[in-house]
């Protein structure tokens, strides 16, 4: 949530922000909407103020009156501080209520782009920020999608995920599983190297938790709701995770706090059908290990890069060939500043497939969750919040599969088999 005073001071940056996020000029609207509505909150506290104070002046006329002994004076003042406390209370009124639309309005816009967030309306629009020197990987003949390689090797279970559940809820099973975790712990592992502390934290949160980190009101349609309970499941272990720090005021000298996460993710996806969204492309249901940070606004941008690095390492790890986009205004997150996303080469597919997400929110999330530090003046101020997937697992296991599978069999990457306990998947 933007600040507003930040909405006040920066108007003209905040309106062309919006334009590279494509906002229709009926809805850039609101920024004019929200300062005519803080200008009516300040107008009216203003009023309560005076009002109070005039209560409270009046209050000590009226005793000093009656101990002087005059009453009717005393009475007479008594009945205007009685319509000043009704004047005051149909005042407050109305201030609640040009709160409640202002914070209504709020929830309405989204963080401002970075300067160097392309303009675009679409994906299409995206700027390859990091291209894959190398060539691209040619696979034999008869090579298949990971779809059919999972019905051959038995790795996960499509028909079985439905009956148990419905669409879009995969079961693992025998060498699928076991890759499935391995590759759980070594993200975990490389993560605590580059000094993350791992949380494992509930992967249901209430309205309060998925509204501080942006999920509520913009993507209500994506999350699974547990409406007996109010709870929603996690889209993405960032919401519980980056809440753990909700209302607190840290020190300077606390930052930057590197947290990590492994949880199982809900998340709808409704939408196209076709073999792009086949096997493993898109699911409801999938693993994935979350990096967090919560950084000195100096720093933040030198953390995103850190956290690219991170991702990055992994995948080369992973001997996966991969490219990062940097997100254009029509195509980022409601909350984020600055995007990048990484995407893997599917050679069966013959396409990429998106594996990570990594932003900046600077102070949008901070803001909503009143998280503080007392800068070198001693005074409160927003921190920055990050995060990023490192990795998001369903699309990494279709790739592997795909790009190294042989005749023979499926080969791991070396540095997966000491978590697999196999150097191969066989029939």
């Amino acid at each position: 949530m933007l600040e507003l005073n930040f909405i006040r001071e920066q108007k003209t940056r905040i309106i062309e922000g919006l334009k590279v996020r494509n906002f229709p000029e009926a809805d850039i609207e609101i920024i004019n909407k929200i300062i005519n509505f803080d200008d009516r909150r300040k107008e009216l506290q203003t009023n309560l103020d005076n009002s109070l104070a005039e209560r409270n002046k009046m209050s000590k006329q009226i005793g000093q009156l009656f101990k002087d002994g005059k009453r009717d004076e005393a009475e007479a003042l008594r009945e205007k501080v009685n319509a000043l406390k009704e004047e005051y209370s149909t005042v407050e009124e109305e201030l609640k209520g040009v709160i409640d639309q202002l914070n209504t309005m709020l929830l309405e816009v989204p963080n401002v782009p970075h300067p160097s967030v392309p303009a675009g309306s679409t994906e299409e629009d995206n700027e390859v920020y990091k291209a894959w020197a190398d060539p691209l990987p040619e696979l034999y003949e008869g090579a298949i999608p990971h779809w059919e390689l999972a019905e051959e090797y038995g790795l996960f279970d499509l028909k079985l995920g439905t009956k148990i559940t419905g669409s879009g809820f995969p079961l693992y099973r025998g060498y699928g599983a076991r890759l499935e975790r391995a590759l759980i712990n070594f993200f975990l592992d490389e993560g605590q190297k580059a000094g993350y502390e791992e949380i494992m934290p509930p992967i249901l949160v209430n309205e309060d938790t998925a509204r501080a980190t942006g999920q509520l009101p913009d993507k209500e349609g994506q999350m699974y709701y547990v409406g007996k309970d109010n709870l929603y499941l996690i889209p993405t272990a960032e919401v519980p995770i980056t809440n753990i720090y909700r209302d607190e005021i840290l020190e300077a000298s606390d930052l930057p706090v590197k947290l990590m996460g492994y949880t199982p993710c809900f998340r709808r996806e409704a939408g196209s059908y076709g073999a792009h969204v086949r096997g493993l492309n898109r699911v409801h249901q999938f693993n994935k290990v979350e990096i967090v940070r919560i950084e000195h606004p100096d720093h933040s941008y030198e953390a995103l890069e850190e956290m690219l690095q991170h991702v990055a390492g992994l995948l080369n790890k992973l001997e996966l060939p991969f490219r990062i986009l940097r997100l254009c205004g029509g195509d980022l997150g409601f909350t984020s500043a600055l995007t990048f996303d990484f995407e893997v080469y599917s050679a069966a597919q013959k396409r990429w497939l998106e594996v990570s997400s990594v932003s900046n929110f600077e102070t949008y999330q901070s803001n909503r969750m009143k998280l503080r530090f007392k800068n070198e003046q001693r005074k409160n101020q927003l921190v920055h919040t990050l995060n990023g997937s490192a990795l998001a697992l369903a699309r990494i296991v279709a790739a592997l599969l795909e790009n190294n599978q042989q005749p023979d069999g499926i080969a791991i990457p070396k540095v997966l088999q000491t978590y697999t306990g196999f150097d191969k998947i066989t029939k």
